[in-house]
């Protein structure tokens, strides 16, 4: 049982930033990723990134790779995707989810989700 909240939605303009963060809890955090996901309205659900949180190795979107970062702070069971540089095709539902296994952007392997938190880029 893992119980994960995002925050750190909200509306921001073209090319600026937010950031979001995924706080995780439970019975057992001995996960092995965490990834972003997100969706659009009429879209279907995509991966932005993830994290192997054991060694930081991380996956990226072709679309955000170079704009967003992923990280972790492991003290707090914490982790962030850093939004810079928004479009407003970044506009969207997203959602951290958890997988025991380091899948990447597999959204199958993904077993626990986040409420989600709206992220809407738009002037």
């Amino acid at each position: 049982q893992v119980q994960l909240v995002e925050s750190g939605g909200g509306l921001v303009q073209p090319r600026g930033s937010l950031r979001l963060s995924c706080a995780a809890s439970g019975s057992t955090l001995d996960y092995y990723a965490i990834g972003w996901f997100r969706q659009a309205p009429g879209k279907p659900r995509e991966g932005v990134s993830a994290i192997d949180v054991s060694d930081n190795h991380s996956y990226y979107a072709d679309s955000v790779r170079g704009r967003f970062t992923i990280s972790s702070n492991n003290a707090i069971n914490t982790v962030y995707l850093q939004m810079n540089s928004l479009k407003p095709e970044d506009t969207a539902v997203y959602y951290c989810a958890w997988s025991p296994v380091n899948a990447g952007l597999l959204m199958g392997a993904y077993t626990y989700w986040g409420q989600g938190t709206q992220v809407t880029v738009s002037s």
